[in-house]
């Protein structure tokens, strides 16, 4: 008896989590395909009839709005290791006692809601606000010159909005770091920029590998930033799945645009798995 209760107990640990994903994840994306595969209109409703073909048709209509998104997501992640790892590196190695509070100072814009941040960031870029007014009042730039509506405003309040997602795996692998070993480097006369290169990224990639899988993916579906911060000329997929739903009403495209983009994402995330080596990097994070 003792040993099946043994055995069975990892599976209940796992139960509620388990039917929570069942519940709330996996019958709502079985749902999702079956609508995508239907056909019909919100005034007769829809059927199912397996018209994969709207498949093919949503990605010829929104091939631009798909390689756009994508390419936004990848240049907001490499932004963000950029940004975040000086952050987590110092917050890690010279913040001391006060380290939670440097985490909290991360952390404290996401005590304003998504949209309040984004909307907050277009008033500082906006031509009249605290950035672009001065710098023209004082003719450093033209007066024809904005950055609201330009790829620079949406990746950029893409950045802002997802760093504390780069900045804690990242934190979290660089204070597993045993300071021994970055000693051990310097004792056998390696420079910071050699112990950097061969020890304390490599030890880092694990976070760094967590902190890419947890902004690219949201960056690259996300939709309020183009919305608010971009124009008809930096329209991101989000932005369409969302207006098939919700203004158009058809419900079929903007669930074949969902899976689309859901697969054309876990192909780059699994590439970027396979260039990064998950198995070396798990062996990292074990150590």
């Amino acid at each position: 008896m003792s040993r099946l209760k043994n055995k069975l107990t990892p599976y209940l640990l796992v139960l509620p989590g388990g039917v929570w994903l069942l519940v709330f994840f996996a019958v709502p994306m079985v749902a999702m395909l079956s609508l995508s595969l239907q056909e019909g209109d919100i005034v007769h409703g829809y059927v199912f009839t397996g018209h994969w073909q709207t498949y093919t048709e949503a990605i010829s209509a929104y091939d631009t709005q798909i390689i756009r998104s994508l390419i936004y997501g990848a240049i907001a992640t490499i932004v963000l290791i950029v940004l975040a790892f000086p952050v987590a590196y110092w917050i890690a190695f010279y913040g001391g006692r006060r380290k939670p509070t440097y985490l909290f100072l991360v952390l404290l814009p996401f005590f304003v809601s998504f949209v309040l941040r984004t909307i907050s960031w277009r008033q500082i870029l906006t031509d009249e606000g605290p950035l672009l007014n001065p710098l023209r009042e004082a003719g450093l730039i033209g007066q024809s010159f904005h950055i609201l509506g330009t790829p620079f405003a949406v990746i950029a309040g893409l950045v802002y909005n997802f760093l504390p997602f780069m900045v804690l795996p990242i934190y979290v692998a660089l204070e597993r770091i045993d300071p021994r070993v970055v000693e051990a480097a310097r004792d056998l006369y390696a420079n910071p920029a050699t112990t950097f290169r061969k020890v304390i990224f490599p030890l880092a990639l694990p976070g760094v590998f967590a902190g890419v899988l947890m902004t690219f993916v949201p960056a690259s579906s996300d939709f309020v930033n183009s919305e608010v911060l971009g124009s008809s000329e930096t329209t991101m997929i989000g932005q369409v799945i969302q207006a098939q739903f919700l203004e158009n009403s058809d419900y079929p495209t903007a669930s074949a645009l969902s899976f689309v983009l859901m697969l054309v994402l876990l192909i780059g995330v699994f590439t970027y798995a396979r260039i990064l080596g998950t198995e070396d990097v798990m062996k990292v994070a074990a150590r």
